[in-house]
């Protein structure tokens, strides 16, 4: 989720679920390698557990991607074999790889001497009009003979020509049968569903009691993000960290003032928390007050605590009782 997850992003995120692994917005080899390393991959420790998704397609530089991401301490590389974006498709990589396993096979080898983390890869059921059961399957098998252990599969194709990003994740038609197939197949894998999980009780049905080894959400935890909040509780059996987001709130406060004063702009972490009050009394106001208020000068920890005031503590969402 590029422009999405950045560490502002994970950093909230984490306040409302412990256990759940993050992942970083997709970083290009050529990035890491000859940009500003620092702004890409400098992270909060608080963030753990943490992976780093790459996206690249030569060998080489993705290995010498993951020993600099090694080095930042991330916990798992992430190989990016699913974006269908037109930049990543001239870049040759992203949802590209699907057709090309052989190289797939060769960079997570690659990755794997050269960073001793666990190396994943992301990936779709095909490409265009790929047969999606053969290509699916005859890309994990030559994947998984090199060595990666864990696929989270994007129950869709990617149509390389014709749909925008957008578009494809909404018009090639969902297979999660397909996904839960393969896991019938390798039950030696470990394969996390992806693509069109609402919320957690869809995670919950279409995956954890399809068979599947766990789920990925996307957009639905970012534009939902008090969602977070129930997943340790119903997938980890451990308590919720908060019980209300005012909470989060507060202890995000402490987090955006130090952000701040490293030279961070109120807007860049304020855009992430847009959803927080989702569907609860004053949520518009919230938001109305953050985007008028956390681009100007001096903006600090105090604009959020005053939109923060706009809901109601203790509100509950549209449809749900006080007592729920």
């Amino acid at each position: 989720m590029m422009d999405w997850t950045d560490r502002h992003c994970r950093f909230f995120h984490r306040l409302m679920t412990r256990h759940a692994l993050l992942y970083t917005e997709m970083a290009t080899t050529g990035a890491i390698l000859f940009g500003d390393r620092d702004r890409i991959l400098a992270f909060d420790s608080a963030e753990h557990p943490v992976a780093l998704q790459l996206g690249g397609s030569e060998p080489a530089d993705l290995a010498a991607a993951a020993r600099i991401g090694a080095g930042y301490g991330y916990g798992e590389i992430n190989l990016n074999c699913g974006c269908p974006s037109e930049r990543v498709q001239k870049g040759a990589f992203g949802a590209c790889l699907m057709r090309e396993p052989e190289t797939v096979a060769a960079s997570v080898k690659a990755m794997q001497d050269a960073a001793s983390l666990p190396v994943t890869v992301k990936c779709r059921l095909g490409v265009d009009d790929d047969d999606e059961t053969a290509r699916l399957f005859g890309f994990v098998e030559t994947v998984a003979a090199a060595g990666v252990q864990t696929f989270i599969v994007h129950a869709r194709k990617a149509w390389l020509k014709g749909l925008s990003p957008r578009e494809n994740r909404e018009v090639p038609p969902l297979n999660h049968d397909l996904v839960r197939r393969l896991k019938t197949a390798r039950p030696d894998l470990t394969i996390i569903l992806n693509g069109g999980l609402a919320d957690l009780a869809a995670a919950e049905c279409e995956a954890i009691d399809g068979g599947l080894d766990g789920a990925m959400l996307g957009r639905a935890a970012y534009q939902n993000p008090w969602l977070l909040a129930e997943v340790d509780p119903r997938m980890f059996g451990a308590p919720a960290p908060f019980d209300c987001p005012h909470a989060v709130i507060e202890a995000l406060l402490p987090y955006v003032e130090a952000r701040l004063m490293a030279g961070d702009r109120l807007q860049a972490i304020a855009r992430h928390i847009l959803g927080l009050f989702q569907g609860r009394p004053g949520a518009r106001r919230f938001r109305r007050h953050l985007s008028e208020n956390a681009t100007l000068d001096g903006a600090g920890p105090e604009t959020i605590a005053a939109a923060a005031a706009m809901v109601p503590v203790g509100a509950p969402r549209r449809g749900q009782s006080a007592a729920a």
